[in-house]
């Protein structure tokens, strides 16, 4: 296939799609590899960064997506409803740093880290689509396992997992001590 037919044809499946499409689904289509599929992809993104265009594509680890570009959202809300905002409190946050960085992770294994029940906080970030179940363990009881969302990943605007900051021992140490913290608070009420 020609190259600027492959552009509008990839173009015309991520419009459609509305979500992120993976990029083998892409090769496939286009009848390419996906090196040359990728090749492809990025022309489209330079192409829409050189012109004065209100949308782009975002790589999310090995899939596009085509979305609006961020600094049109005002005008976006004057026409759209109001967008759901969703409040990440220091237990959510805590909580999703701990499954970012250990996943795939049970629920027993957080509650190690924390100290404390995470069922809350869990069951909130998979409302928030921040989180997923992505199988289980084979181990007795067969606990389910957790990881972070594309979701999550525009949200924090990372690409992919490997791209989240390495964390010091220093913070490590300080994130244990405030999970103590929080314990010994708990067992004082």
């Amino acid at each position: 296939m020609e190259r600027a037919k492959a552009k509008a044809v990839l173009e015309a499946i991520l419009f459609t799609m509305g979500d992120s499409v993976p990029i083998d689904s892409l090769a496939a289509v286009i009848e390419e590899d996906k090196k040359t599929t990728r090749e492809i992809l990025e022309e489209m993104m330079q192409d829409y960064s050189l012109q004065d265009k209100g949308i782009g594509l975002t790589i999310l680890d090995n899939a596009v997506q085509m979305c609006t570009k961020g600094e049109l959202y005002e005008y976006l809300i004057k026409i759209a409803k109001v967008p759901k905002k969703f409040v990440l409190t220091d237990t959510l946050l805590e909580t999703l740093s701990i499954i970012a960085y250990k996943q795939p992770v049970t629920r027993l294994e957080i509650e190690r880290v924390r100290g404390v029940s995470c069922d809350h906080a869990v069951n909130k970030l998979l409302e928030y689509d921040l989180i997923m179940e992505v199988g289980r363990l084979d181990a007795p009881g067969r606990p389910l396992l957790f990881g972070t969302t594309e979701q999550f990943l525009r949200s924090f605007g990372v690409k992919s997992i490997e791209d989240l900051p390495e964390l010091s021992a220093v913070q490590v140490e300080e994130f244990k001590q405030q999970a103590e913290s929080e314990v010994q608070l708990q067992l004082d009420i």
